[in-house]
């Protein structure tokens, strides 16, 4: 059975959207949220890309690490909503989710305070790669678990890197599950007087690289950490489970461009390899085909037109001019025919997913005027988003 965006907005309570860099998928996130709250339901839409490309798209100054309500008057200023539905939205800030976790789950606020006061802790909390995708991942728990929304759209990083936070829950049961990671959390445990000399010399090696005092702050913070590793290994294993649920969607945004295709059909492969599907495909910025003649013949026809012998000016300049005219489809219609090209490739890899397509538009988006009209594309009925598509290169062929 297809998925499409509809069934995203109205059956989904996660929404991952998912694309590389500049082809619309905060955009279509910010979209998507909205589009939700319009039909009743409480949406937060969160980007874990440090980028503020959502609060621009939503014409926000800033937004924060809790949910920010929007007035309904921005983003329904007609008052067509259903009943109930709201909006929200915030930005990851990867060292806030962690300094709250710590404060939350601690056993005591002696434990939290040694914790946040750690040299080590603070380097990391922010900057260690991997920190922000396991905060997402908490994030995504909070949310999911306790924060009460029918739908919660993620936008993440480019492609690559959101494939990072795919994986982040398995990496971190892989480094809680780590020997040398549990020798440093509980050191009172029978078989460190086993690895103790291992153990001893590992440190003395390390110490005589990065200073005494740095691994002294290593230790000391995992050691800090007694008693709450168990509780991220439930919540990560936790996350797997949300990830894979039949509520969870995964939309692909991509472009036509070249590049766009081939990071969308790299992301299509990966996500299968996490027994995962593409439910919705999303192509921004499409250009449509004029007519039903191919640009080849297009061409032939300008330089026919080219060959034609006028004795008046006037009849040369008017040749002149509507040759111009077919070479200019000519080269549109083969930018068209070449795009199709490529969205096909990405087609054959997301068979069981919708697809929606946005046509070149000649401005940007930025205020929520602008995301109306792209949500009136995206959930147009079905017959007129059948209009856009068959006006694509090699549709109905």
């Amino acid at each position: 059975m297809k998925h499409t965006l509809n069934d995203v907005v109205d059956h989904g309570r996660i929404a991952v959207c998912c694309g590389s860099g500049g082809v619309g998928k905060t955009t279509t996130a910010a979209v998507v949220a909205i589009e939700g709250a319009r039909r009743g339901r409480r949406a937060v839409v969160v980007t874990i890309d440090p980028a503020k490309r959502l609060a621009n798209a939503l014409g926000l100054d800033e937004l924060a690490n809790e949910p920010r309500r929007i007035d309904p008057q921005r983003w329904d200023p007609d008052g067509d909503r259903v009943a109930g539905g709201e909006l929200f939205a915030m930005m990851l800030d990867t060292k806030s989710t962690f300094d709250g976790l710590v404060t939350r789950y601690a056993d005591s606020p002696a434990q939290s305070q040694r914790i946040l006061a750690n040299n080590f802790y603070r380097n990391i909390s922010g900057a260690l790669s991997g920190t922000q995708e396991y905060m997402a991942m908490e994030k995504l728990h909070e949310l999911h678990e306790d924060g009460g929304y029918d739908l919660i759209v993620v936008d993440t990083p480019p492609s690559r890197h959101a494939l990072d936070f795919l994986d982040a829950p398995a990496r971190l049961l892989r480094l809680l599950n780590n020997p040398i990671f549990r020798v440093l959390m509980v050191p009172t445990r029978t078989y460190l007087k086993i690895a103790g000399a291992a153990v001893q010399a590992f440190i003395r090696t390390v110490s005589r690289v990065v200073g005494a005092a740095v691994v002294d702050d290593i230790v000391t913070f995992f050691r800090s950490f007694e008693g709450m590793e168990e509780g991220f290994r439930t919540r990560a294993a936790r996350v797997v489970e949300i990830l894979k649920q039949n509520e969870t969607r995964f939309v692909l945004v991509t472009s036509p461009r070249r590049d766009a295709i081939e990071e969308a059909r790299f992301f299509a492969e990966q996500i299968g390899n996490h027994e995962l599907a593409v439910d919705a495909l999303v192509v921004n910025r499409v250009h449509p085909r004029f007519g039903t003649e191919m640009s080849a013949g297009l061409r032939a026809r300008a330089a026919s037109l080219r060959e034609l012998e006028f004795s008046r000016r006037t009849e040369q300049d008017a040749r002149d001019r509507l040759a111009a005219r077919y070479q200019n489809l000519a080269e549109f219609n083969e930018i068209a025919e070449r795009e199709r090209a490529y969205i096909e490739t990405v087609r054959v890899r997301t068979r069981s997913a919708g697809v929606a397509f946005v046509p070149y538009l000649p401005h940007d988006v930025h205020d929520f005027t602008a995301l109306a009209e792209i949500g009136r594309i995206l959930f147009a009925p079905a017959d007129i988003q059948a209009n856009i598509e068959a006006r694509l290169p090699g549709s109905g062929e």
